[in-house]
């Protein structure tokens, strides 16, 4: 478990074109896992300054699978020993690598679907984690002001039996409660954390927020494009080297993050199963835009539809791009217009009880 912590998808994307690059070169898989091996163990020499041990916690699992191969296990079958690290999109296409002949291409292909999976779920994290970060400050900051410094200010008003105006009677109402029950606030505020956490552990639950997650305003399409994106990037290259469309089906439902696009896939592989073609499928699930199914039936027409479905995932990645920008670009200038409204009511029903106290001296 503390290996899988410390793994992620970038490690293993450079993993594959690692080892693609140096079989493209012509060295041959045993003598290209241990040139790996060396290449993970090798600490950084050009650091002025060495932070501890910089070798890879993947060394030890490719040492395994080079120690598996020299026996005379398949490259597939020796990382397939490790299924809680290498997926079965990680596995099915090395095995397909392997038996088409053409392992440094299917590697150098999957290594594009893993870096694509990094760059996009980065873009969008990062989308989220500002208006996210954002709220998280300006709460904390107005919850202090309204327990800590507003009561104190206010208290001096309170103190003169003088008729407030009704900003600054809001603003004292709204620091009372704020003050009163800061600690059954916080309960709520944990509790609703700890319960949506709880609820992502149940079947039922995951699929609920999976769906909630969909339609959400301004996010809800984001997340689509990115499954989308990664559903059809995953499809088309699985085809494209080799693997029979029903395998590639069932492999390209497990990349999905979302339960919703994971049952869509499941039922295209089952329509497809029966006898129908993908692109009816795909418009069966009434799920997926017209634009989709018209691609994919016209590769299946011309016969080339792995492409048509990478063409769609270059397509929404393209449009996960823009839609990234567009919602940084709009969603901080409106926390900064929130934050500065409540921030300048709370200066305005503190200034106003001055002003009038002015007027009467």
């Amino acid at each position: 478990m503390e290996l899988l912590r410390r793994v992620n998808t970038r490690d293993l994307s450079r993993l594959a074109r690692q080892l693609s690059t140096l079989l493209h070169a012509g060295m041959p898989l045993v003598p290209a896992l241990s040139a790996l091996i060396e290449q993970m163990q090798c600490p950084t020499k050009h650091r002025a300054v060495r932070w501890g041990q910089t070798t890879s916690p993947l060394a030890q699992i490719v040492e395994g699978v080079r120690d598996d191969v020299n026996a005379g296990s398949t490259l597939a079958e020796a990382f397939g020993r490790h299924p809680s690290l290498f997926s079965p999109l990680f596995i099915n296409m090395i095995a397909a690598g392997e038996a088409s002949g053409t392992l440094e291409i299917v590697l150098g292909r999957l290594a594009d679907i893993l870096e694509k999976r990094v760059q996009l779920t980065g873009k969008v994290k990062s989308a989220v984690a500002y208006p996210v970060m954002m709220a998280i400050v300006a709460t904390g900051v107005v919850v202090f002001l309204l327990s800590f410094v507003v009561p104190s200010i206010t208290e001096l008003f309170v103190k003169m039996n003088q008729e407030l105006p009704w900003p600054t009677r809001l603003l004292i109402g709204i620091s009372g409660f704020v003050k009163t029950y800061i600690v059954l606030i916080l309960v709520i505020v944990c509790g609703a954390v700890a319960g949506a956490v709880a609820l992502t552990k149940t079947h039922d639950g995951r699929s609920w927020l999976d769906r909630i997650k969909l339609r959400l305003p301004l996010f809800g399409p984001l997340f689509f494009r990115l499954e989308v994106a990664r559903l059809t990037r995953t499809l088309g290259t699985l085809m494209k080297s080799g693997i029979p469309v029903i395998a590639a089906l069932e492999i390209s439902r497990r990349v999905s993050q979302n339960s919703v696009i994971t049952k869509a896939a499941e039922t295209i592989a089952e329509l497809v199963h029966k006898g129908q073609t993908i692109a009816d499928a795909v418009k069966t699930t009434g799920l997926f835009p017209p634009v989709i199914f018209h691609v994919i039936a016209t590769g299946q027409m011309t016969g080339n539809i792995e492409d048509g479905l990478i063409d769609i995932a270059e397509m929404y990645d393209g449009e996960v791009e823009t839609t990234v920008r567009t919602l940084t670009s709009l969603l901080e200038p409106l926390i900064l217009l929130l934050m500065g409204g409540v921030v300048g009511f709370i200066v305005l029903a503190i200034l106003l009880p001055i002003f009038e106290i002015n007027q009467t001296l």
